[in-house]
C-alpha cells in the first residue's frame, strides 16, 4: 500500500486583528466582535467533557455551566423569574415562539418574523399599530433604522435582538410575553440565542427528541456557545450601566452631520425619532445603496445596505417604504452602525471618503 498523500494545509482565515488592519467595521448591527469574556468562557467550556443532560459528575459540571449562563442572561436583560430557552440564534426563537399562531407583523420586522406572520400591521410617523396586541408580533428596536419601537402591553411576541446590550432593556417591563435574543449582536458566538417566555407560558417544541431546555427544545446543548453567550451579557450589562453607548452616540451625531453637511439632499431616516445610539441609516437619492456598500468596502470600511439577513435582495428596503419612502429612495439607502471600540477617526475618515465618491457619483450623474 503506497504512502497516503501529504495532507492539505488547513483553510485560512482572516482573523479579527488582521481584519482590522488598516479598516474600520462599522456593521455593528449586523454582528458585534467577540467579547474577550465570552472567548474566555467559551475555551474554558470546552474542556468540559459531559452531558448536561447525564446524571454524572461530568453531566453536572457541563449543567452548571448553561444554568449559569441562564442566569447571567436573566440577570442582564431582566428576566428574573422568566424561563430563558437556549436556541441555536434569534431566528429559531422566532420559529419557536411564532410557529401556528396566526400573528401579525408589520413590513418592518426581521425576515425571520415575517416568515411566521401576516404582515398586515401599519407604520404610523415609524411606530408600528398594533390594535390587539396579543395577536400581534412587535420589534423592540428596527435593524436598519434604529428606531425604537413603543411596546404594547401584552404583546405576544418582541424581537429584543438589537436592543439587548445596545439601550437600557428589560424583558420584565418590555410589556411582551415572549422575546427573542442572538447572541452575536452584544459580543457573544454566533449561532446561539434565546426565547425569553413569561413563567407560565408554553410553546410547542418545533425541535422534537428528548426533552432539554424544559421540553421546549431538544438536542444537547451548545454549552461552549451557551457559556460565551453568558458571558457577553453579564459584560454588556455592564458596559451599559457605565455609560459606554453614551460616546458612541456622541460619535453619531459627528457622522450625521459630517453626511448631511457633504450632501445636503442626502436624507437621516429616524433623524427626529427615538433610535439606538450606534446607528445612522440614510437614503441619497439616485444613488444606490449596494454601489455605496462596495465604494466603502475598497475604501477600507465596512457597512451594509440594510438587514444581513436581507442582502442580496434587489427591490429597496421594506422597512423603508413602509415608512414611505419610495422604492427608489429605499434602495438608495445605507446603514452605518458603529460599536464601543469605533474611534472619531473612524467616523470622520469614513464621512471625508463617502463625501468624496459621493462628488464623484455626481459627476458621473451629470
Amino acid at each position: 500500500m503506497g504512502a497516503l498523500p501529504p495532507a492539505a494545509p488547513p483553510p485560512r482565515y482572516l482573523g479579527q486583528d488582521e481584519m482590522m488592519s488598516g479598516r474600520a467595521y462599522l456593521d455593528y448591527n449586523a454582528t458585534a466582535p467577540m467579547r474577550a469574556e465570552a472567548k474566555a468562557a467559551v475555551i474554558e467550556a470546552m474542556d468540559v467533557v459531559g452531558n448536561p443532560s447525564s446524571v454524572h459528575a461530568e453531566g453536572r459540571a457541563a449543567t452548571k455551566i448553561v444554568a449559569r449562563a441562564r442566569a447571567q442572561i436573566a440577570e442582564a436583560f431582566g428576566a428574573s423569574g422568566a424561563d430563558v430557552v437556549f436556541t441555536a440564534g434569534a431566528t429559531e426563537a422566532a420559529a419557536l415562539a411564532m410557529a401556528g399562531r396566526g400573528l401579525a407583523c408589520a413590513p418592518v420586522e426581521h425576515e425571520c418574523v415575517k416568515a411566521w406572520c401576516d404582515a398586515s400591521l401599519v407604520v404610523e410617523a415609524g411606530q408600528v399599530v398594533a390594535s390587539d396586541p396579543k395577536l400581534a408580533a412587535v420589534q423592540q428596536v428596527n435593524s436598519e433604522t434604529g428606531v425604537l419601537q413603543r411596546l404594547p402591553e401584552g404583546v405576544a411576541v418582541t424581537d429584543a435582538v438589537q436592543a439587548a446590550g445596545k439601550v437600557p432593556w428589560a424583558f420584565s417591563w418590555s410589556g411582551a410575553d415572549m422575546a427573542m435574543l442572538a447572541a452575536h449582536k452584544f459580543g457573544g458566538p454566533k449561532g446561539v440565542g434565546a426565547l425569553i417566555l413569561k413563567q407560565g407560558l408554553d410553546v410547542p417544541a418545533q425541535m422534537r427528541g428528548g426533552g432539554q431546555e424544559m421540553g421546549r427544545r431538544a438536542g444537547t446543548e451548545n454549552i461552549a456557545a451557551i457559556a460565551g453567550m453568558g458571558a457577553a451579557a453579564e459584560a454588556a450589562a455592564r458596559d451599559l450601566e457605565a455609560g459606554v453607548w453614551d460616546r458612541v452616540a456622541e460619535l453619531r451625531i459627528i457622522l450625521e452631520k459630517a453626511i448631511e453637511d457633504a450632501s445636503p439632499e442626502t436624507i437621516l431616516v429616524g433623524k427626529d425619532m427615538d433610535r439606538l445610539p450606534n446607528t445612522a441609516c440614510f437614503i441619497t437619492p439616485g444613488w444606490k445603496g449596494e454601489s455605496q456598500v462596495m465604494a466603502m468596502d475598497l475604501a477600507g470600511y465596512a457597512i451594509s445596505a440594510g438587514s444581513a439577513c436581507s442582502s442580496g435582495k434587489v427591490r429597496g428596503s421594506a422597512t423603508l417604504m413602509a415608512m414611505g419612502f419610495e422604492e427608489a429612495e429605499a434602495a438608495s439607502a445605507i446603514r452605518v452602525s458603529l460599536g464601543p471600540e469605533t474611534t472619531e477617526t473612524e467616523v470622520l475618515g469614513f464621512a471625508r471618503i463617502w463625501a468624496e465618491k459621493r462628488d464623484k457619483q455626481r459627476s458621473r450623474a451629470a
